[in-house]
């Protein structure tokens, strides 16, 4: 996946980026009842540079074993490339059963993550358009 396209720039990657990053923090609500479970989250900056350098033909690699399994997301990216900034929250208050999933939080980051996906979206949306009008002449 090219990091910073010339035409959409940054945009399609910080969405596959944002798109699993929601998917983390579905499963920290998922698992908000699960004992020992513990929250994660992805480092959207550290793993978006990280796409950026790679595309650029930096030696940086984000290519881990996958969690759980899973494979590609069909873009360049594999589900372990996130494993690779993504981290355990630090609860602010501590379960007696060890789960760290706090609902409000994972609730608060998964809308910031929702519009920060549609913003990209967005930005899309209007580069498509105004290339349509430029080859069309309309």
């Amino acid at each position: 996946m090219a990091g910073s396209d010339p035409l959409f720039g940054v945009h399609p990657a910080a969405m596959q980026l944002q798109r699993r990053r929601m998917e983390l923090i579905a499963s920290n609500i998922a698992n908000a009842d699960t004992p020992g479970f513990k929250a994660r989250d992805l480092d959207f900056r550290k793993v978006l540079a990280s796409t950026e350098a790679q595309a650029s033909g930096s030696a940086v690699s984000l290519a881990l074993t996958p969690s759980n399994g899973s494979s590609s997301l069909g873009t360049g990216l594999n589900e372990g490339a996130s494993d690779v900034a993504s981290v355990y929250r630090v609860p602010l208050q501590p379960s007696v059963d060890g789960n760290t999933v706090d609902t409000q939080i994972e609730q608060a980051q998964f809308a910031d993550a929702a519009l920060r996906y549609q913003a990209s979206l967005n930005f899309l949306d209007g580069r498509i358009k105004s290339l349509i009008t430029a080859l069309t002449g309309q």
